[in-house]
């Protein structure tokens, strides 16, 4: 399991494949704001591309100096997936759909992936399968403390986006169950680009804008801090821009 020293973790949505960010926020929370981070989780799109992991990490030898972890979301090279986990887990750490980790005091359920939309933006290896669901519900119930996901439960008012409301109302349907098993203080997701708050059945629901948007914060008594912050994007290249993304 994965483990961090006292300090806040911070969660941040979907990087894209800018991994810059994911230190400008960093250095915003520890400089700007001067709080201590100890780890950071990615909910999903991290951006799990080879020739972008080849020339941040290896290339130009960067480096986090704190831990960071990721679910995937839809937007990873699924095809070498497992591959690029193994080639920078040295840097980068994949918490695997449906497992349990522990992110500082807290256990968290990790659940990459997203519900199906089309064979561009979600390929088959991210599509959230009912076999995933019954995977979560064999944790023992209450054995968790927060949900770390890319897509989201249905009904908790998360609506399409514009040009998207042809592919139906947003969820994974039968992440409810998950939700009512567990019964999480918190639930964390990216994936629809904005901030998101809901509260219900005792579970607080938060949904992350874009990384270089603000991110949150997560302190060791369960108090969640979200920050508004825009960090520098770099341009994307076409391959992003082809996806619709910025």
């Amino acid at each position: 399991m994965a483990t961090a020293a006292d300090g806040h973790l911070m969660v941040l949505g979907d990087v894209h494949g800018d991994f810059r960010v994911i230190a400008a926020q960093l250095d915003h929370a520890r400089h700007d704001l001067g709080i201590p981070v100890a780890r950071i989780v990615v909910a999903g799109d991290l951006g799990l591309f080879g020739s972008d992991l080849r020339a941040f990490f290896r290339r130009d030898a960067h480096r986090f100096p704190v831990p960071v972890d990721f679910v995937e979301g839809n937007h990873e090279d699924f095809e070498d997936f497992e591959k690029l986990v193994r080639d920078y887990a040295d840097v980068i750490t994949h918490l695997p759909r449906a497992t349990v980790q522990r992110l500082g005091r807290w256990k968290a359920l990790c659940l990459g992936g997203a519900r199906y939309m089309d064979a561009w933006t979600t390929p088959p290896g991210s599509v959230i399968t009912e076999r995933d669901l019954a995977a979560c519900l064999q944790h023992p119930a209450d054995s968790v403390h927060l949900v770390i996901s890319h897509d989201c439960p249905c009904g908790i008012g998360v609506t399409s986006n514009r040009g998207m409301r042809h592919y139906g109302t947003p969820g994974v349907p039968g992440m409810e169950r998950v939700a009512t098993h567990l019964r999480p203080k918190l639930w964390f997701f990216g994936h629809h680009h904005r901030w998101h708050a809901h509260e219900r059945d005792g579970t607080r629901y938060i949904g992350l804008p874009e990384s270089w948007h603000g991110y949150c914060l997560l302190d060791d008594t369960g108090e969640v801090r979200l920050v508004e912050h825009a960090a520098p994007v770099r341009v994307r290249s076409r391959w992003w821009r082809l996806l619709g993304l910025r």
